[in-house]
């Protein structure tokens, strides 16, 4: 009999302006994707995100195809980064839990859950 083991998600252990500190990592980030088994910088140049029209769905699938069955995008500090909804739509026809906060909610947030499942996040930490 096998059984699987889904990789856990790191914490997020400090977030300020401008700055991320994820578990594991060995340099913090100003905008980071975490997701079970690690993190990366999100460079938003990489799939065209932007402040308007908001997080793209390539993101969010990058996530997801690294394990995580829940998902925390946040809004930034002032909470201007908006969220495609057709990004929202991909989560919800696969029955992906997410919550869009701005970027400190977001954070308590994604350690709560990651202490329950495989969660994955897109963390902004500035505007």
């Amino acid at each position: 009999m096998s059984t699987t083991v889904k990789a856990s998600s790191p914490r997020i252990m400090h977030v300020k302006w401008g700055h991320i500190e994820v578990e594991g990592a060995d340099r913090s980030f100003k905008d980071v994707k975490v997701y079970p088994g690690g993190c990366r910088t999100w460079n938003w140049n990489e799939t065209g995100t932007s402040h308007n029209p908001g997080i793209q769905l390539a993101d969010v699938e990058e996530l997801v195809e690294h394990g995580a069955e829940a998902v925390v995008l946040s809004k930034g500090m002032l909470k201007r980064l908006q969220v495609q909804q057709k990004t929202l739509d991909w989560l919800d026809e696969r029955g992906i839990e997410y919550q869009v906060l701005p970027t400190e909610e977001a954070v308590e947030a994604y350690n709560k859950w990651a202490d329950e499942r495989p969660v994955g996040g897109l963390f902004h930490s500035t505007c």
